[in-house]
């Protein structure tokens, strides 16, 4: 059984592990539920034997989300339309002080890189995501996988290779996208085409995530013209009893679409060159469940 203090040490740990989870799998009740597995295992665990307590909280964690993500591939579930993870609530700069740690952190978490990561194996992804955004040595990686390091390394490389040749060029510069979110909303709302069209780059892409349960493109839209004219077309159809937040979800800002009270949508931008480069938009009531209380 844990003690008082064994479950304290447990909870000082807790969000490391839900981050390791989360970027594991993209899914806030998946991660949830793999950190409490954790948790279980730890209250059954032999604790004096534990010389290094995040070590092995971080190990456990690893090797279930490896699991579950290996139960959601076999599964092989079609998904109705483009897919986007869960979004995630964070506080990049009350997590770390340092700027630079703040963009890498806020690289790691985003909804463009959280794409790129699905395509990846498991033990890929959970190599990315220790090394990456956690900077565990690849020695500790290996031991946590049970894997030689000569082979933790190809698998880093390889992950590394394939998430920069696909992931989308952004910045990550929290005042420009804050800026440009506000501008966005702003231009939006009133069904400002022409002042949408000059936040938006030539090429901008808009990926709407709705799971087949709520209205929204099942295709990727591409160029200025179509994702302006299909915003602005949203707009004025609208929403009963709209209200509005700016909040930070997966590192980055983001707005939050309320319809009387409860989350309806949420827009993310990326953005790079003073332009709007993508369009996030999730709509899938079940991945906005975790919103309500925010």
């Amino acid at each position: 059984m844990t003690t008082g203090m064994e479950t304290d040490l447990f909870e000082e740990h807790r969000p490391v592990l839900m981050g390791v989870a989360y970027r594991m799998l993209g899914r806030v009740a998946d991660a949830e539920d793999v950190v409490q597995d954790a948790w279980l295992r730890w209250s059954r665990a032999d604790h004096d034997a534990v010389r290094e307590p995040r070590a092995y909280l971080v190990r456990v964690t690893t090797r279930l989300a490896i699991d579950r993500l290996r139960q959601i591939k076999s599964r092989g579930e079609a998904y109705v339309g483009p897919w986007l993870p869960e979004p995630l609530v964070t506080d990049v700069a009350g997590t770390v002080a340092d700027t630079a740690e703040q963009a890498v952190l806020a690289d790691s978490v985003s909804l463009a890189v959280l794409v790129v990561l699905e395509s990846l194996s498991p033990l890929e992804r959970a190599v990315f995501v220790l090394r990456e955004a956690f900077g565990y040595p690849y020695a500790e990686i290996a031991a946590m996988l049970e894997r030689g390091e000569p082979a933790v390394r190809q698998l880093a490389g390889r992950a590394r290779r394939h998430v920069e040749e696909r992931r989308p060029r952004y910045e990550v510069d929290p005042a420009q996208r804050r800026d440009l979110t506000e501008r966005f909303l702003a231009a939006a709302a009133n069904g400002d085409l022409e002042g949408l069209m000059a936040l938006l780059a030539p090429d901008v892409r808009l990926v709407g995530d709705s799971g087949g349960k709520a209205k929204a493109p099942l295709r990727i839209l591409s160029t200025a013209d179509k994702v302006g004219r299909f915003l602005v077309g949203a707009a004025r159809k609208g929403i009963a009893d709209p209200s509005f937040r700016v909040l930070e979800l997966n590192g980055g800002p983001a707005l939050l679409v309320l319809s009387g009270g409860r989350p309806d949508s949420v827009f993310q931008l990326d953005v790079a060159d003073g332009r709007v480069q993508a369009v996030y938009i999730i709509r899938n009531p079940d991945k906005l469940t975790s919103l309500a209380a925010s």
